[in-house]
């Protein structure tokens, strides 16, 4: 593990003493006491968080603390949401490629095979009007030293988390089976995907098996942890990516305090319900931020949409553009979808 990350330097990690007090801080600190007990004595065992600015005695936190911790401290409230940046890892082209399974014919070259060709030509076809409410895939990167960018970014993210790649639904003994994966089961219906859309999907999943990228980059935030940025525009109603992990029962999930799962089935017979859990494997959407959509700011942020299809009887999860995402924006999507199961109070 590595230290806490650097905090701008304007706030005390302990309440100065009285005495030590100057009169340009005076006023700061007067006021501050504890927030558990209520009381300003003892001042020297007086920590203050560096995020909130709450006041909390060394002998009033759970556990105790025997001394003045050394850099930023956190209050217990605030250090849920702070996240400790991992050590950065080296990958070779040659790692990168066998990491992702990527076909050797490529080797992530600029040069693509006719066969290739002829799959890069179609994305033209598949564009269509946003009248016709047609998905698009995406457009990767041109720049292959680009592309391995991204792909080391999301390895170095998976390899943090202890986490297999993976971009399918992954069935494993003792979860539930494939055959539990039926999209008649929803209880209020889920919608067909077109065999045009069906190709679209396909052909993102044949891109990436070829090294063509989508243009995502996996970044580090103290607040937000691991979360993905737009490497280059994304059109509205691009396939950003599929939503992939081991599918289980939500029964047996009930108690996970994994913030990741993704409803795959909310089936009339609870007992038949699915979930997606990518901690063990899992793509770029398990980086992928849900939105608080309990604020006005939180839905001026989502860019992303969560949005559930039968795809030739299986249900299926799949993050879409809403609007033009441009280079550098952070992608959000609404976590809830239109269930409203889980609160997102606490998401940024």
């Amino acid at each position: 593990m590595v230290n806490s990350p650097s905090i701008t330097a304007r706030r005390r990690t302990q309440a100065p003493l009285p005495a030590r007090k100057s009169k340009a801080k005076k006023s700061e600190y007067d006021e501050s006491v504890c927030d558990k007990c209520g009381s300003g004595d003892n001042a020297a065992e007086l920590l203050l968080c560096d995020k909130c600015d709450k006041g909390f005695h060394l002998f009033c936190l759970r556990p105790i603390l025997p001394c003045v911790p050394k850099g930023s401290w956190f209050c217990p409230d605030c250090a849920v949401h702070i996240q400790t940046k991992p050590k950065s890892i080296s990958m070779t082209q040659t790692k990168i490629v066998d990491f992702f399974r990527i076909q050797r014919c490529s080797q992530l070259a600029e040069k693509l095979t006719p066969d290739c060709k002829k799959k890069r030509k179609r994305t033209t076809i598949l564009r269509t009007s946003k009248k016709k409410r047609k998905l698009l895939p995406f457009s990767p990167s041109e720049d292959s030293s680009m592309r391995f960018k991204q792909m080391q970014s999301l390895a170095a993210a998976l390899t943090a988390t202890g986490a297999d790649y993976s971009n399918e639904l992954t069935y494993i003994p003792g979860m539930a089976p494939r055959s539990a994966n039926c999209s008649a089961l929803e209880r209020e219906g889920m919608q067909v995907m077109s065999k045009e859309d069906t190709d679209t999907l396909d052909l993102c999943k044949s891109m990436m098996e070829r090294g063509e990228w989508p243009p995502l980059m996996v970044v580090f935030d103290p607040i937000e942890g691991f979360t993905v940025e737009a490497d280059k525009t994304i059109r509205d109603l691009t396939i950003i990516t599929e939503y992939v992990g081991d599918v289980d029962y939500l029964k047996k999930r009930e108690d996970d305090e994994g913030d990741s799962m993704m409803t795959l089935i909310c089936a009339a017979d609870s007992s038949k319900s699915l979930v997606i859990c990518p901690d063990k494997r899992s793509n770029i959407a398990r980086f992928v931020n849900g939105i608080n959509n309990h604020t006005r700011e939180g839905k001026k942020k989502q860019n992303v949409k969560c949005v559930r299809f039968d795809v030739n009887g299986e249900a299926r999860v799949l993050l879409i553009a809403t609007r033009d995402i441009h280079k550098g924006e952070r992608l959000y999507y609404d976590y809830n979808g239109y269930e409203h199961e889980y609160p997102t109070q606490h998401f940024v």
